[in-house]
């Protein structure tokens, strides 16, 4: 999603730039791109039911979630590299391909394992699909067009975690917990189909494969991997037990080969320039936090939802409306407060708010109830969530040119993946057992607990955020 994915070799509909062109290429992709985002959060329903058909440890129900986001994150810079060098259509069919063969395999799977590397199929596929779908958005659409498809596609990206909790909770009750991947299928063969009908190629222009750091890319998805088996570790073997410390090394070693690869090839995936982008590299770093906190709070509440206070998986997803709404709510207000307070100010106040929530949430105990004990802190929590998602889109392209854009929202993006595996992994460390109604009433306190910490130790990079937006980095933060 580098700059040339912004302007496009050459739009594949010739014409004046006020030429209108059909909304077909952009139901295509969003389509597409709804299945991406729903996929993050679709699984958290349907966990205690995927548990007990395939003896789930907390460690697998951790990595269900986990694989998908990372390998997602992980590969996000490199699809979105890819999309700029070659065919657009070609990439973006085959992470589709990809994506919709592992939704297939996720809904055959027959044990944990099986079930985790298909995720991570999933999340690779989504990698190359996204990417390339924004960058074939952008070279179809322009003026008018093209700020309307930005919009909508902005709106399905905030609606998918909410709207993935639903609609995992009514395909589990109405059918089963494989028909959260099996739903995939037919709408990944329908987009397919219409795809190579309506969309036509659109040829990159670039070095081909030699413009491609694949070599960072395997070091840098490896490095978070063993990252979060170390983090995850902890939980069932401590801090000092060799498995643990083995897998940090690991993560240390890749990591740092990453940092090295990137310094001396000649197309890194990101360009050192943009690491001294401060109002980048502290937003997506205040990024990745909160997505973990969010991702990981929606994983935990969902358990404590069906496995401690008894709701059925419809009912769970319902349960989740009121933070949806919040969200949604509270992010349309801090849109129009922006211009006057800036984006520091309503991430800061965002966080002492979902902070507060996650206290509230950290409360509710064996004999608590939906309504008093939980509901009132997803409603603070959500309050607290919208202001600084808006925000920190904004605050974190204030000082990026526009021709780099492209690049910086991926990179964003790319913090916001890695910091919901993060976030889920950290969580189940201090939560414990989450296979049980005992191991959830015991390890829920501590673990809302900690993610009040964690968002409150945010307000450290926040002080790095501007504490004004250029004025147009509204035009560059929408829609990413």
């Amino acid at each position: 999603m580098s700059t040339t994915t912004q302007a496009g070799a050459h739009p594949p509909y010739a014409g004046q730039e006020d030429e209108r062109r059909p909304w077909t290429v952009l139901g295509l992709m969003l389509a597409a791109q709804f299945m991406v985002v729903l996929d993050v959060s679709v699984v958290n329903v349907a966990l205690p039911s995927i548990g007990a058909d395939l003896h789930l440890s907390s460690a697998s129900y951790q990595w269900t979630v986990s694989a998908y986001v990372l390998f997602s994150g992980g590969l996000l810079l490199l699809g979105g590299r890819m999309a700029d060098l070659f065919d657009r259509r070609r990439v973006f069919l085959l992470g589709l391909t990809l994506f919709t063969g592992a939704s297939l395999a996720s809904g055959l799977a027959d044990s944990a394992t099986a079930l985790v590397v298909s995720r991570a199929a999933q999340g690779a596929g989504a990698a190359l699909l996204t990417p390339a779908a924004m960058s074939v958005v952008m070279t179809t659409y322009a003026g008018k067009q093209r700020a309307a498809a930005l919009a909508v596609w902005g709106t399905v990206a905030s609606m998918g975690i909410a709207a993935g909790v639903l609609f995992g909770g009514l395909l589990t009750s109405a059918f089963d917990w494989r028909a959260v991947f099996f739903i995939n299928v037919p709408i990944g063969i329908d987009v397919l189909a219409g795809t190579l009908r309506a969309v036509p190629t659109n040829r990159g222009a670039g070095p081909g494969w030699r413009g491609l750091d694949v070599a960072g890319a395997v070091a840098l998805v490896g490095g978070l991997v063993a990252l979060v088996d170390a983090v995850q570790s902890t939980s069932s073997h401590g801090w000092t037990d060799d498995s643990t410390v083995l897998s940090a090394a690991i993560a240390a070693v890749l990591l740092t080969a990453f940092a090295l690869i990137e310094l001396r090839v000649s197309a890194p995936l990101v360009p050192p320039r943009i690491w001294r982008v401060r109002s980048l590299i502290s937003a997506s770093t205040v990024m990745a936090g909160v997505t973990g906190a969010v991702v990981g709070a929606i994983f935990l509440s969902s358990l404590y939802l069906q496995q401690v206070l008894g709701s059925s998986a419809v009912v769970t997803g319902l349960q989740f409306l009121p933070l949806a709404a919040a969200i949604t709510l509270s992010a349309a207000v801090a849109s129009k407060l922006l211009p006057r307070t800036g984006p520091r100010a309503l991430i800061a106040a965002g966080l002492v708010v979902s902070a507060a929530g996650a206290l509230l949430l950290s409360t509710a105990g064996g004999d608590a109830t939906y309504a008093a004990d939980v509901l009132p802190g997803l409603l603070v929590f959500g309050f607290g969530v919208g202001p600084m998602f808006v925000a920190i889109s904004v605050g974190a392209m204030a000082d990026v040119p526009p021709h780099a854009s492209g690049l910086a929202s991926g990179l964003m993006m790319t913090g916001h993946e890695v910091g919901a595996a993060l976030g889920v992994a950290a969580l189940t460390a201090v939560g414990g057992d989450l296979t049980t109604r005992a191991g959830l009433v015991a390890g829920h306190p501590d673990a809302f607990v900690a993610v009040a910490v964690l968002l409150l130790a945010l307000l450290l990079p926040t002080a790095l955020v501007p504490r004004r937006a250029a004025a147009s980095a509204g035009d560059h933060g929408h829609g990413h």
